[in-house]
């Protein structure tokens, strides 16, 4: 039988993404299984007040600004995590933006959607992976979306990005079989974040009418964060000799929303 061996006692995380919404959800769920976590994102007043908390609750915790649009300061960034928080066992890709645009949208928005969503978490690995793969163990978990399986009209960018960024994560996982560093895929389906807080009222609209229209609106229930922060940490705690490729999180429907196959409401 293989024999794996386990993970350390420490296993220092970082976190894109972690000024809010599912980033710092994730932050203080890996910093409260014993994670050191590195909080990453450009409101670092935000991170601040996320970092807070965590130590609060005697976690620990580091905060550094990061552009993810800007290569040198992913560069800057990912060298100073790995400067002050030696050892970095689990990367957790999950910053991302997604505006409002339809498949002719202007290239320059389009590419803008494209850096943030997939050539960012690829910079990342660029800079992170090595060391991994030199310990022989590490865990890159991207978050991406359910958009990536069942695309939605109106989000063409981010549409492309988030598939082409689960198609980078399977042929990364294949690359990296047997060296001992694990890549999974967390895919949130609708969750209570920022995201599409800055659409203005009459694309919003348009946008929703569409996904009805094709019946991509289940129901009104939405998940929290941390529901979605508990599908990382249970991601990179699995025991070592295993791995979780994909785990998709959806909402579950509210109480009496939908009628019962049986008759009747639920």
């Amino acid at each position: 039988m293989p024999r794996f061996p386990p993970h350390p006692e420490r296993r220092p995380a970082l976190v894109t993404g972690a000024s809010s919404g599912i980033g710092a959800a994730t932050a203080v769920a890996l910093a409260a299984a014993g994670h050191p976590v590195v909080l990453g994102a450009r409101r670092v007043d935000r991170c601040d007040e996320v970092a807070g908390r965590i130590r609060a609750n005697g976690g620990e915790a580091i905060v550094i600004g990061v552009d993810l649009s800007d290569a040198d300061s992913v560069s800057a960034f990912c060298a100073e995590a790995i400067s002050r928080m030696d050892g970095i066992e689990v990367l957790v890709s999950n910053a991302g933006d997604v505006q409002p645009m339809s498949a002719d949208a202007d290239p320059l928005d389009f590419l803008q959607q494209t850096t943030i969503n997939l050539l960012a978490p690829q910079r990342l690995v660029h800079h992170l992976m090595g060391p991994m793969v030199q310990r022989q163990r590490g865990d890159v978990i991207f978050v991406t979306s359910e958009v990536a399986l069942s695309p939605r009209p109106h989000m063409a960018g981010y549409v492309a990005a988030k598939a082409a960024l689960e198609s980078l994560a399977h042929a990364m996982r294949m690359e990296l079989e047997g060296t001992g560093v694990r890549v999974g895929i967390v895919r949130p389906g609708p969750a209570a974040t920022e995201q599409g807080s800055t659409w203005d009222l009459e694309r919003a609209t348009v946008a929703l009418q569409a996904w009805e229209r094709f019946g991509l609106v289940r129901h009104a229930g939405t998940m929290l964060p941390a529901h979605v922060a508990s599908a990382v940490v249970a991601m990179v705690s699995v025991p070592r000799g295993s791995q979780f490729a994909v785990l998709e999180v959806q909402p579950e429907a509210p109480i009496n929303s939908i009628k019962s196959p049986m008759g009747g409401h639920q």
